[in-house]
């Protein structure tokens, strides 16, 4: 049971980090910041499982952590409210070509990425886009002006 108790605590714990982290940083991952995923990944392995090196301590390590992910997309897809907590809302970044700063900073994006954001979208100048939207995923979509 201890496992199962590290297991839920430390999965809402990354959750809680990721969250914090941002959308924009988690959608643009660098090698540097996936290799350091990777080692948080084994430091958090050993804070589950301590020195239970037993097939059982693993398989209940990972399926707490696996029925917890389960748990929070159906909570996700049942209960709208739990879903602006869980994934969050899309943010609007920019409106009718003009940034919208507070959001911009809110976010840690800055006027420089969005417009090289919009160049890989094949938009030349920010004056072409009506609305910029920060989606959940981290990912920026653009919707031209007519």
């Amino acid at each position: 049971m201890d496992i199962v108790l590290r297991a839920a605590f430390l999965f809402a714990f990354v959750w809680f980090v990721t969250r914090a982290v941002g959308r924009r940083e988690l959608s643009t991952l660098e090698p540097f910041d996936l290799i350091l995923l990777v080692v948080l990944g084994d430091l958090i392995q050993q804070g589950v499982t301590q020195n239970d090196f037993s097939v059982t301590g693993a398989m209940l390590a990972a399926g707490t952590i696996g029925l917890m992910t389960v748990a929070f997309s159906w909570l996700n897809f049942r209960f709208a409210r739990a879903g602006d907590v869980l994934e969050g809302d899309p943010v609007i970044v920019l409106e009718r070509g003009k940034p919208i700063e507070r959001n911009l900073r809110r976010n840690r994006i800055t006027v420089e990425e969005l417009a090289a954001q919009a160049r890989l979208e094949n938009i030349a100048h920010l004056d072409d886009v009506e609305w910029a939207v920060l989606e959940t995923s981290g990912q920026i979509s653009f919707i031209a002006k007519r």
